[in-house]
């Protein structure tokens, strides 16, 4: 049995079975989706579909993306709650267009499934999967902001920017980073650095190699941290935009 760990998939479903197909994922491994399934490409509906039906399958745990959030408050119609233009700005027009021709029925399993996605999980081997991060020094347990959780981008920046020198028992070495053993994240693609593979930086792993965009779709052994890439996304969505 193998724990796998997949990135940012925004709406891109034939890179989701790609990476399944390429990494031979079977009914006994566990998958840790890190979260935004929708906004971008125009399969955001099949995306959940196709989550809903593999949770029936095998051990799935699905975070919570700030995407996902956002597409279920237009679900349950909470406009009020959402900045629509910002949405469609990032992704949601495709998302929107996609849900057209979706029953009023599926909806509401799509509602239901949106709603049981998780902020955050640690396994047993104090290994943290979150979206985005947290700001608590303490931890996620102790954090004051949930949304945070799916919004945030400064444990990453703060990865990107830590002396490679520094030890974690250096004065100055951020606390977050020793609360746990690793954590995965995604949110905030590795193309803006210039990467298209998963990268880490002191404790942190990155996942998202920019399936919004240009690039492809990571999935990873997070033991052995073997991956395996889809094509990239607008080659395999060679007539849409995606978000870019």
């Amino acid at each position: 049995m193998r724990t796998f760990v997949i990135g940012d998939i925004h709406g891109g479903l034939l890179a989701l079975e790609q990476v399944i197909k390429k990494a031979q994922v079977t009914p006994k491994d566990t998958l840790i989706f890190l979260g935004d399934y929708v906004d971008g490409w125009s399969q955001s509906a099949e995306v959940i579909d196709y989550l809903i039906n593999l949770k029936s399958k095998q051990n799935c745990i699905c975070i919570r993306g700030n995407h996902d959030q956002l597409a279920l408050e237009w679900l349950e119609n909470r406009h009020d709650d959402l900045d629509e233009e910002m949405w469609y700005k990032h992704g949601g027009r495709a998302t929107v267009e996609g849900y057209a021709k979706v029953s009023e029925e599926k909806k509401k399993t799509h509602i239901a499934f949106l709603e049981t996605l998780k902020d955050y999980y640690l396994d047993d081997q104090n290994r943290l999967f979150v979206h985005a991060g947290f700001t608590n020094l303490n931890g996620v347990v102790w954090e004051y902001f949930p949304k945070l959780f799916y919004w945030d981008r400064t444990l990453w920046e703060t990865a990107l920017s830590l002396d490679p020198n520094l030890k974690p028992d250096d004065l100055y070495y951020p606390k977050r980073f020793t609360v746990y053993k690793e954590i995965y994240i995604g949110h905030t693609p590795v193309t803006r650095i210039g990467q298209t593979v998963p990268v880490q930086r002191a404790c942190v792993w990155n996942v998202d190699t920019g399936a919004a965009f240009k690039g492809p779709l990571t999935i990873m052994d997070i033991d052995t941290k073997e991956f395996w890439q889809s094509d990239p996304l607008n080659e395999l969505y060679s007539d849409e935009k995606g978000r870019n």
